[in-house]
């Protein structure tokens, strides 16, 4: 049974990865990938295609980043296209909603139909975690999620609790709040391309880096990675 609902979750997978660039080649012109003013032409109808139905739009995003999560996609595409479509603001409302939600399905999958496989293949590698989780598993999944899994690809992020067995409250809760910094930042990049796009005539990546709306989110991630290591050393590194 886990077999066959793993080789569904794959195909599911890559069907859905093969609908959405289908979707994406359908409408670009390859031709014009080194045109400035074709991607202005893209921004001004993704703009007009959004907020000509917001409500519904965000409704179909969100229910497509839980689903992007669950059949195992990465996070930061998501992150900067949520911010691109939205805004900063409801960018990161909807993604750290949509994916925490993704995050715990699942988690709650792993944990029901493949428990056994993810001990096998996992728990050597966190092993030295596991008690430390065990001690407060709200506190330090928190961390884990701020620090940004500590490099470790996100899907697996989603699924490691299942060697400790964690609460599913205290999963997505801590995702929630712990996903908070590192998603605003990216949703404000996305954000800011978008600003970019709509108002400059030309491309110059001297003048994209030096925008306010690009090099402010740039600051703010490098403040998170250090703050990340130092949370990194205190907590996660040469535990026993």
């Amino acid at each position: 049974m886990s077999k066959n609902f793993k080789f569904f979750l794959g195909f599911a997978y890559l069907v859905l990865l093969a609908v959405f660039l289908y979707f994406i080649f359908l409408n670009i012109q390859i031709s014009r990938l080194n045109d400035f003013s074709y991607y202005k032409e893209l921004q001004f109808s993704i703009n007009k295609f959004i907020s000509s139905n917001f409500l519904i739009n965000i409704i179909c995003f969100f229910i497509f980043s839980i689903v992007w999560v669950i059949l195992l996609g990465f996070g930061s595409p998501i992150l900067i296209f949520s911010g691109i479509l939205f805004g900063k603001w409801i960018g990161t409302f909807i993604s750290v909603i949509s994916i925490s939600i993704g995050a715990l399905a699942l988690y709650s999958i792993a944990n029901f139909f493949f428990k056994d496989i993810v001990k096998r293949i996992l728990e050597q590698k966190f092993k030295k975690y596991i008690l430390l989780f065990q001690k407060n598993e709200f506190y330090y999944f928190f961390l884990y999620r701020f620090v940004g899994g500590l490099g470790v690809p996100f899907f697996l992020q989603n699924v490691f609790p299942v060697l400790f067995n964690m609460k599913k409250n205290n999963y997505f809760f801590s995702s929630l709040f712990g996903f908070v910094p590192g998603f605003f930042v990216f949703n404000t990049i996305g954000a800011g391309l978008n600003t970019y796009i709509e108002k400059s005539e030309n491309f110059n990546f001297l003048e994209l880096v030096l925008t306010s709306e690009i090099y402010f989110p740039i600051l703010m991630f490098i403040v998170l990675i250090i703050l990340s290591l130092v949370i990194k050393k205190k907590f996660f590194t040469d535990v026993n």
